[in-house]
């Protein structure tokens, strides 16, 4: 198999640095590396000045000098359909469902419209160096297939899938309980684990699902332990009060997923802002990991969410760009917010742990650290080619410190898509900005 080499300088995390960024050794940096890929796979990185003189002439070297390599971004949490919900005006979550996403989300009965969907969802995440996200599709099975399709044709490794709403949901918008198991069996045996598309069970909230639904969506998850799973959870304290009407026997909104046996590894729920102590502890008992949207929760006015609260109780968190109620789909801007979120709550948030949270973070929340995250051999060769002078004032900002972490905090709050040079999956360039004179 060909090699090809990428000359850079390069950022990622071998484990957790901590939210302070205590762990120094859990980051590394190598500066003026060489990230050596074959068959789609890292084979090595190291020092340029010592695998140069190992390369045959006939090796392609890349080289992207001036530029900072990261992996390829995990996104946890978002929704394509939502592409056109984004930028709302006015309203928080549940009036928010009713007037803007329940509408748009109609529209996807259409196959046509899917497909066009699907595709310019992709391109934005991959202009934002993002490789991997955890994907909400619509009730109709053709949203999942058209995603996949759009996926697969461009090399990536997405979870999905068709979501579940069998009552409070509009017509068009609602299955049966059994109709919805059924799709979803249907389009487990047809995408998951082909090529490297990832089946996800995807109950909407508890709120928009019959108890039969949930327990048949329980059971599904039990016929098939290496698929994913999503949904929301205590986003909104009108969506909080309005479960705890539905389901007065459970202990907690958490508790309801709890009871139908929808927590365990590979589960992500997000937003967990309206938890308590108790709720924590068994979001880690069962390895069910969390997605933190800040930019959602402030969009929507939904509260903010504490880090520290989460990692005290052991819980895996990885961070969501939620769109549509979220506002953008870059990763850095998403943990720009974060950051600032977590200034609010009197805490701080590390560079480093910004960092870990994006890639090997989101890669362990969703139980794929061991093909996505960060530059060990044998991982899927997704990264992210970012330039710290795609603006002029990153470029006079990054220059003032010798950091890389500096840098990526830099990033963080000031960049946009211009930053993202290029995106690689599997080895291969999937996105390259236009270069404008």
């Amino acid at each position: 198999m060909a090699l090809i080499a990428i000359r850079a300088d390069f950022l990622h995390c071998l484990s957790d640095p901590g939210i302070d960024g205590s762990n120094a050794a859990a980051i590394e940096h190598v500066r003026d590396g060489m990230l050596l890929i074959r068959d789609g796979r890292i084979e090595r990185l190291g020092p340029a000045v010592t695998l140069l003189p190992l390369l045959g002439p006939d090796v392609a070297v890349h080289d992207r000098r001036g530029s900072l390599v990261v992996p390829g971004f995990v996104d946890t949490h978002v929704h394509f359909p939502q592409v056109d919900v984004i930028a709302s005006h006015g309203s928080q979550l549940l009036d928010w469902l009713e007037r803007f996403t329940f509408p748009e989300e109609r529209r996807f009965a259409e196959t046509s419209h899917a497909q066009q969907t699907a595709e310019f969802f992709l391109d934005r995440l991959l202009e934002n160096g993002t490789t991997t996200a955890s994907v909400f599709c619509t009730v109709h099975p053709g949203s999942v297939d058209a995603f996949f399709c759009a996926a697969e044709a461009r090399g990536l490794l997405m979870v999905a899938g068709k979501c579940l709403m069998d009552r409070h949901a509009p017509e068009g918008l609602c299955d049966t309980a059994d109709g919805g198991i059924a799709d979803s069996r249907t389009l487990i045996e047809r995408w998951h684990g082909r090529a490297r598309n990832r089946y996800s069970i995807t109950v909407r909230f508890a709120v928009t699902s019959t108890p039969e639904q949930l327990a048949l969506a329980g059971q599904l998850a039990a016929d098939y332990p290496t698929v994913h799973l999503q949904s929301h959870v205590a986003e909104n304290r009108d969506e909080v009060a309005w479960v705890g009407r539905l389901f007065p026997q459970r202990r907690s909104y958490l508790d309801v997923y709890d009871h139908y046996g929808l927590l365990r590894e590979r589960a992500v729920y997000a937003h967990c802002i309206w938890l308590d102590d108790a709720d924590r502890a068994r979001l880690s008992a069962t390895g069910t990991a969390v997605s933190f949207c800040p930019t959602s929760n402030l969009f929507i006015g939904s509260g903010l969410y504490d880090l520290r609260q989460g990692l005290a109780a052991g819980n895996r968190i990885g961070v969501g760009t939620d769109v549509g109620g979220g506002t953008g789909y870059s990763m850095l801007r998403t943990l720009g917010e974060a950051y600032k979120v977590q200034q609010l709550l009197g805490g701080s948030l590390h560079p480093a742990f910004s960092l870990y949270l994006a890639t090997l973070g989101g890669a362990r929340s969703l139980c794929l650290d061991d093909r996505i995250g960060n530059f060990l051999p044998g991982r899927d060769a997704d990264f992210a080619v970012l330039d710290p002078g795609a603006t002029p004032l990153l470029a006079r900002r990054t220059a003032l410190r010798d950091d890389p972490l500096d840098t990526f905090f830099a990033l963080t709050t000031l960049a946009d898509d211009r930053v993202v040079r290029e995106t690689w999956a599997r080895g291969v360039p999937v996105h390259r900005r236009l270069q404008t004179s």
